[in-house]
């Protein structure tokens, strides 16, 4: 089994697609009007408007909802992306280096979903990622 992508359900797509466009510097690759996702050489994230709820069941997804889950982009620097994304996104934490060897920061896009990028720090956390 392969995770292929985390889905987003939104409001305004073409502000969050602008969004996430400006933060990875990824093209969005629009599938249909309603429906934009970001292929990264990790997973992709895909994006759809909240009338693609339709498509499954009415009702079972609601944008701007979520409190529970974090999108996570791992980078190259992250204290680069942190100056470089300062004054352009809503920060929640300033980057600081977790327990388990992640030097991070956290932020929220237009719909209030949580970010984080991260770069591994420790010998420990990059040999987690070498054996993906």
């Amino acid at each position: 089994m392969r995770l292929a992508s985390t889905r987003l359900i939104v409001a305004d797509i073409k502000a969050m697609a602008s969004f996430y466009e400006m933060v990875t510097g990824v093209s969005g690759q629009w599938l249909a009007p309603v429906f934009v996702e970001f292929v990264t050489s990790g997973a992709t994230l895909a994006i759809g408007a909240a009338e693609t709820v339709a498509f499954w069941a009415e009702g079972s997804s609601e944008p701007a909802a979520n409190r529970t889950a974090c999108i996570e982009f791992q980078v190259q620097d992250v204290d680069a992306e942190f100056e470089r994304l300062r004054g352009k996104i809503e920060c929640v934490c300033d980057v600081k280096t977790m327990p388990w060897g992640n030097r991070t920061f956290q932020f929220r896009d237009p719909e209030g979903n949580a970010i984080s990028f991260y770069t591994t720090v420790t010998d420990e956390a990059r040999k987690r990622f070498m054996s993906r």
